[in-house]
This record gives C-alpha cells, structure tokens and sequence, in this order.
C-alpha cells in the first residue's frame, strides 16, 4: 500500500513559513504601529498599553511573553490543551523580535514610512502586515496564543463563535486604553527624531484625553483591518472540502485514506448511467490544506481514478468543529 507522508522539505517550508509571518506581525508592530503610538487588539494590545504607560520601562516583548505563558498554563489546567512546539516557537519568535526589532529599525525609515504618512496609513499598513503574519503563521501549524485561549475556554461553556469573544475582548482592550495613561517621546517636528534633556534623558509628555480617543478609533480600525486580512489568507487554507473519488479500487483507496491518512470514508452504491454497471463511490470530508497529500496516495493507487473536489461550509463532528451545547 503505497503510504504517502510529508517529506522534510515540506516540514521545513512549514517552519520556515511561521518564521516569516511572525516576522511580518513583528514589523507591522515595531514600523507602523508602536512608533504611532497605536492600540490593537488581543495580548499584543495589552502590552503595547504597558509600553506606552511604562514609557517603555517595560517593553512590548517582555509583558507579551509573560501574559502569553499565563494563558498556556491557565488554559492547560481549565481545559488541558496541549500546544504544538510551532505555537510555543511562535510565541517565543515574537516576544523576542517585539523586544529587539524596534530598536534594529533606522529612525529615518521610521520617520518616513510610519510618522511622516499619518497615523490612518499606518493603522491600515500595520493591520495588514499582521494579517498577513498571523495567517500565514496559522495556515502552517502555528500561532501567537493570546486572546485567541480565552476564546477556547469561554467557548467551551457557551455554544458561543470564538470569533465574537475574540472581537468583544479586542474592544474592551481597545476601550480601556481610554483609562490608562500613555507616556509618548517628544519629537523633533523637523527630523522625527526623540528629544533629549540636558541630562541625556529623553523629553515625555503625557497623550491628551483627545489624543487617546482618536487612538480608540484608530485601534478599532486596526482590528476589524487584521481580522479581514486574516480571514481572508485562511479562507483559502482552512477550508473543508469534499471529494468523490470512483476507482475500481475503491477499497485499497478506501484503506490508505482511514489508515494511513486517518480520514473517514464513506462508501457509496452508485450506478454509471452510460455504462448501466454498479460503481462504488468513495465520500471523504477533509480540510482543504490536505487535498494535495490525497491527491498523490490517491494517484499512487490508482492513476485513472476520477475525482471531483468541492468546497463546504459547516462540517461538524469528529476532526472538525464540535456541535456545542450551553
């Protein structure tokens, strides 16, 4: 039986993958939205809020890493989730370059794309590039933790979509930035650059009131921008599918997609109008990032096998999505 699995240059392009979307989620953050000041959503919100409050005693990295690694351990003991090694890599990934990137990136590039094109371009450029981070992060076996576990706990009690508690905990974050005070660097109108006091310390000043509530705005933006593009990079990726397959070795197909690729099939009676035989149809719900593995086992046993693969919406049960009761 011929037994296909995933080479080692597919397990790298998976690694190599998370590795550039978290690179792309940190440098949304660390280009366009921490030089502005901005508020998102989830943990990386939180922590930019405690940047911004501590005038960055405590940086981004730091409280990102720590209130990630609180989630994990509180969602393992509520629930006992594990997390693949590509999530905890995720995490770590991002802390660190949270922590270090902001300070690799030349002020004049900062200046030019980030401050000088307004705190709106930003907001859409930065929601964009951590779209895109975190999709291609999660369409490969990773993710960056956060809101997104408190999403799994509360869901597990209420027949309730992640999605929504996900977006009601992004809008009060992004609300109670109103409440917490946002210490910002004074800047040079001319250059961009931050302004020194004769003792080599940097000139601060508190945000206004009014300031904040366009942040408010801003950050709303910022959210509903990530979560289309995210939506978007994964709607492709995530999908289910649904193929029919006729071969006339339904049964050594049927075999190697319950055993070797550990997917349920379901055997059909049909009937070939043109030819008026019994033909056997082999049914099989997968999720649509899988469809090319099933391809080539299925091609490996039969080459002439005739298949058809369609998209689905609302697959429940076991290996998908579970029915949820209150």
């Amino acid at each position: 039986m011929a037994v296909v699995q995933k080479s080692f240059w597919t397990v790298v392009k998976e690694w190599a993958l998370v590795t550039l979307g978290i690179l792309i989620y940190v440098t949304g953050w660390a280009l366009f939205l921490m030089p502005n000041n901005l508020v998102g959503g989830g943990v990386s919100g939180i922590s930019s809020m405690i940047q911004y409050a501590t005038g960055g005693a405590i940086q981004m990295g730091y409280s990102y890493f720590v209130l990630n690694a609180i989630l994990i351990i509180l969602a393992m003991v509520v629930i006992g989730m594990g997390f693949g090694a590509k999530t905890i890599y995720a995490i770590i990934l991002a802390s660190v370059g949270l922590r270090f990137l902001p300070d690799l990136i030349p002020t004049e590039i900062i200046q030019t794309l980030a401050l000088q094109n307004g705190k709106l371009m930003s907001t859409l450029c930065g929601g964009v590039m951590a779209g895109i981070g975190i999709g291609m992060s999660i369409s490969n076996g990773g993710s960056t933790g956060g809101t997104d576990i408190i999403a799994l706990i509360w869901t597990k009690y209420r027949n309730v979509s992640p999605g929504k508690v996900i977006l009601y905990i992004d809008f009060v974050i992004i609300l109670s930035s109103l409440l917490i005070p946002s210490i910002v660097p004074d800047l040079d109108p001319a250059t961009g650059k931050p302004l020194f006091g004769p003792d080599g310390e940097p000139l601060t000043h508190l945000m206004p009131f009014s300031e904040k509530v366009t942040t408010v705005i801003y950050g709303l933006i910022l959210v509903t921008v990530n979560g289309r593009v995210i939506d978007s990079y994964l709607s492709g990726s995530q999908q289910s599918v649904q193929l029919f397959i006729l071969s006339k070795h339904y049964a050594e197909i049927a075999d190697s997609i319950t055993h070797d690729l550990h997917r349920g099939v379901t055997v059909l009676d049909g009937k070939g109008w043109y030819t008026k035989e019994p033909a056997e149809v082999l049914m099989v719900i997968t999720r649509k990032t899988d469809v090319n593995l099933f391809l080539r086992q299925i091609k490996a046993i039969d080459p002439n096998a005739f298949l058809s693969v369609s998209s689905v919406n609302g697959v429940y049960g076991r290996g998908f999505e579970a029915i949820k009761g209150k």
